[in-house]
């Protein structure tokens, strides 16, 4: 497994006398188990708990929800190091997973689980980050962090694509309760390499505080356009090829992984475009990519034979996520009105947080639009609230034009 490692050219990038090699192992099998998991999840909640469109809205809403409980999580738990917090999550998404594998796949146990498990992931999403910046050798921060995110990526990748001749051979409750065990185990070994983790290290000041100030403002509101348009997507796109187009679990993990692949070679590129052109520009063009996505997203079905708005809905899926990486230029656009460097952290946290806070709703109100209005109304609700994004940035003033 070292020499695996090796071949991300990590040496160098991590201090030799931290436990960076079980840190990086503990993410990428629990990146795998992940990818095993998301994979299959919106297929299980539409094939085997029944789930239509408004459940599933509830549903991402109780996923959601840790993820604007976790600061207070981090403030309640301020004395714990990094590694406690990141061991104490590992724990809880097996907790999780095991709940899926063993409990009866009822729509209240199914988002207890899922509401569990993302408990967990959202405790070690920042000490991911944190203890990443901690092990690295010095002035290889950014380093670490991008050799932390590639092994997560690779570890989920692997997930999707073992799904996909899985469940083109098997179907039905068992073979989902097998996976869930096989993605149980894998978080069962996760956990024993990451708690073999050392060291006491402290957990980043930024994440366990709000910050706001008034120059900030318009990137709150970006956030928030931002998080409502996105979480359309997230939520309700998997489950429109699901419920509308039939697609499997294996389909399903396919278009996971061409889009996460498609995002592998698309975000430099991306980053590139944003120093060019500038972030306001990119921050203004990409709404004009995602009108096309959600005209089509929503309307295919009308104006395509089925077959045809099925391969139409997968390729704008993939667009999306492409367009997506555009969010980048907000943090860019952070880092030019900022006075250090722990401003950005704790004004790009707090962006996370609001961003949190409109998706749980967008994701209730979603599910009762798609059931009671249409699935259209709901794709050009995201198509509007991408306009107000542009629109609201084109109000944006860069240094640039300031001087």
């Amino acid at each position: 497994m070292k020499n695996k490692l090796s071949v991300l050219r990590i040496k160098g990038v991590f201090a030799e006398n931290t436990p960076f090699r079980l840190f990086l192992l503990s993410v990428l099998i629990t990146g795998i188990s992940y990818g095993l998991y998301k994979g299959m999840l919106d297929n299980f909640l539409a094939e085997i708990v029944k789930m239509g469109e408004m459940d599933r809205g509830v549903t991402e809403f109780f996923r959601e929800l840790p993820g604007i409980l976790l600061i207070f999580i981090l403030a309640a738990f301020y004395m714990l190091s990094a590694e406690t917090i990141y061991k104490a999550g590992a724990v809880i998404m097996l907790g999780g997973m095991t709940m899926h594998a063993i409990l009866p796949p009822t729509k209240v146990l199914a988002i207890l689980a899922i509401c569990t498990y993302s408990v967990g992931e959202h405790m070690q999403i920042g000490m991911k980050s944190t203890l990443s910046l901690k092990y690295a050798a010095p002035g290889c921060g950014g380093a670490a962090l991008g050799a932390q995110t590639s092994v997560n990526q690779i570890g989920t990748l692997f997930g999707y694509l073992v799904i996909i001749p899985a469940f083109l051979a098997f179907s039905g409750r068992g073979a989902y309760t097998a996976f869930f065990w096989v993605a149980a185990v894998l978080a069962a070994v996760g956990v024993a390499f990451s708690l073999r983790i050392f060291g006491k290290s402290e957990t980043d000041k930024n994440k366990r505080r709000f910050y706001f100030h008034k120059k900030y403002t318009k990137y709150y509101m970006l956030e928030m356009f931002y998080g409502a348009r996105k979480q359309v997507f997230l939520t309700f796109g998997p489950y429109v090829l699901i419920l509308h187009y039939g697609a499997n679990a294996a389909t399903i993990s396919l278009l996971f992984a061409v889009s996460a692949i498609a995002c592998f070679f698309a975000s430099p590129v991306v980053g590139r475009i944003i120093d060019r052109i500038g972030y306001k520009a990119v921050m203004v063009a990409d709404t004009l990519i995602l009108v096309a996505v959600c005209f089509f997203y929503g309307f295919a079905h009308r104006i395509f034979p089925t077959n045809i708005a099925f391969i139409i809905c997968c390729i704008n899926y993939v667009l999306d996520a492409i367009i997506s990486l555009a969010s980048m230029a907000s943090n860019v656009y952070v880092r030019d009105l900022s006075d250090s460097e722990e401003e950005v952290k704790a004004t790009i946290s707090t962006g996370v947080s609001i961003n949190h806070v409109i998706t749980i709703f967008i994701a209730l109100f979603g599910g009762w639009i798609w059931q009671t209005l249409g699935i259209e109304l709901l794709f050009i609700i995201s198509a509007f609230l991408g306009l107000c994004n542009s629109a609201y940035a084109a109000t944006i003033k860069t240094k640039a034009a300031v001087k």
